[in-house]
């Protein structure tokens, strides 16, 4: 089954967060467009297998029936949640944030 994928106007606005980071403070043009075609294909990805994976081990996360996708080529992953044949993409984070915390 294929997915319709929804990013939220949050999850959006972390990935700009992201290129901003690495545009500005990093100055690397090839990294924000590197990760900008990661994000490309993890969407593109998430519209096959979304439902294939699992629920995130955090009690809370699990109860509001969250599902993490990490990104192929980067240290970035999708929290995103299933209604339906709609997947919401509701956050982006790097692997070193604390995002269990940031999501309550």
């Amino acid at each position: 089954m294929d997915y319709k994928v929804v990013v939220t106007r949050d999850a959006e606005e972390d990935l700009e967060r992201f290129i901003k980071y690495l545009l500005i403070e990093k100055k690397s043009t090839q990294a924000a467009e590197n990760l900008l075609n990661d994000y490309d294909i993890t969407i593109e990805s998430l519209k096959h297998v979304a439902g294939s994976l699992k629920l995130c081990d955090n009690p809370r996360l699990r109860q509001l029936e969250y599902r993490r996708i990490n990104f192929l080529n980067h240290r970035y992953f999708m929290l995103y949640r299933i209604m339906d044949n709609v997947v919401f993409v509701d956050s982006i984070f790097h692997e070193l944030q604390d995002y269990e915390n940031k999501m309550y």
